[in-house]
């Protein structure tokens, strides 16, 4: 397959037009290679994740995040050198779909949304509206989501659903927990500013990742710090999914990451 046509196939799932102002998706390096068969997909283009992708014998990489958002010159021997020197030396393209994917509202951002079967699924916020393919109008794209659940479940019920999901029984709880959960709104990644948003939409519970203790002090619902990484390593490992899909004779592979959190007990 040719390397310009599996990026148009992902820049349908993430349109470059979605792209935040202060965003580096797009691609990261560039390649002589033209052909491809085993596309790779990642969370972080980290060194260990390259390293396994190049084992497996990927010639084109996927990542969510970009390789940097502050672009600059490799002039200490830290991660960002370990990972360019194995893209160059392998000959590989890395391309990001970074906020692209974030804020596409048909995209795997949602996939909680799916896992809940929300209804009247909205956008938490609108950052922009894009034109559609094949003259089918404009749509609305932004951050999160909230929608409603098929019935209201108790708070505990909710949460066994939580942890079925998102494949973790670990998380941070903020405020008060609601008796029944009808509506609920999620940001992936870090989107704890959001937070008002959710309520203001009558979300009883918002899902995201990074919450800050003084943000915290302000929530005025409850909200799950689920964890940047679990909320978005699923949301990759999605994107992987629906790209096998898209394109059967391509070879694709996920690249499990690594949560550089743990929980202690003592």
């Amino acid at each position: 397959m040719r390397i310009t046509s599996l990026i148009q196939v992902i820049e349908k799932i993430a349109p470059p037009a979605m792209m935040e102002s202060w965003d580096k998706s797009g691609v990261q390096t560039a390649s002589a290679r033209s052909e491809i068969n085993h596309l790779a997909v990642m969370l972080e283009p980290s060194p260990a994740n390259i390293a396994q992708a190049i084992s497996l014998g990927a010639d084109f990489l996927l990542a969510h995040h970009p390789l940097t958002l502050q672009p600059r010159l490799p002039d200490r021997l830290d991660d960002y050198h370990a990972a360019l020197s194995l893209l160059f030396k392998a000959d590989l393209p890395l391309y990001s779909a970074h906020t692209p994917l974030d804020c596409n509202p048909n995209g795997p951002a949602r996939w909680l949304a799916r896992k809940f079967d929300l209804r009247g699924t909205e956008i938490l916020e609108k950052t922009g509206r894009i034109a559609l393919s094949d003259l089918k109008g404009e749509q609305d794209y932004g951050l999160g989501f909230a929608g409603d659940l098929p019935e209201p479940l108790p708070y505990d019920e909710f949460c066994g659903r939580l942890a079925l999901y998102a494949e973790t029984s670990s998380w941070r709880g903020i405020g008060t927990k609601p008796a029944l959960v009808s509506r609920l709104a999620c940001c992936p990644g870090s989107g704890s500013d959001l937070a008002d948003l959710a309520q203001t939409r009558g979300a009883e519970v918002f899902i995201s990742g990074d919450v800050r203790y003084h943000t915290a002090l302000s929530f005025k619902l409850h909200v799950i710090d689920l964890g940047h990484f679990q909320l978005e390593e699923i949301m990759m490992r999605e994107c992987a999914a629906a790209l096998a899909r898209e394109l059967p004779a391509l070879r694709t592979s996920f690249i499990p990451g690594r949560d550089p959190f743990t929980f202690e007990r003592i």
